[in-house]
């Protein structure tokens, strides 16, 4: 099966994946912290656990979101601008003076 997606090639959709890796950043810091500060408590394992998992994602996440912003800032996002006719004749007259 072949899925030909825009959203899936480089450049393609960069706002939107950095929104969700920044939001997956986020959401594993704020469990890491929670894990983190629940194991400093209660000295259960899982909890220990969970936290180093949590670090571990916390680093990947940050490498997703840094690989985006650099997307972001090779690629210049340029939106095309509408001239009116008559401000572009008038621009055109002025520098021919």
């Amino acid at each position: 099966m072949t899925m030909d997606l825009e959203v899936l090639k480089c450049g393609n959709c960069e706002e939107l994946k950095l929104g969700v890796h920044a939001t997956a950043l986020g959401l594993a810091v704020l469990c890491g912290l929670y894990n983190a500060a629940a194991w400093l408590s209660r000295r259960e394992q899982h909890l220990a656990l969970n936290a180093a998992m949590y670090a571990a994602l916390v680093a990947i996440e940050q490498r997703h979101v840094a690989h985006h912003i650099a997307e972001l800032r090779r690629s210049p996002v340029t939106t095309p601008v509408r001239v009116d006719e008559t401000v572009a004749t008038e621009v055109a007259g002025e520098i021919a003076a």
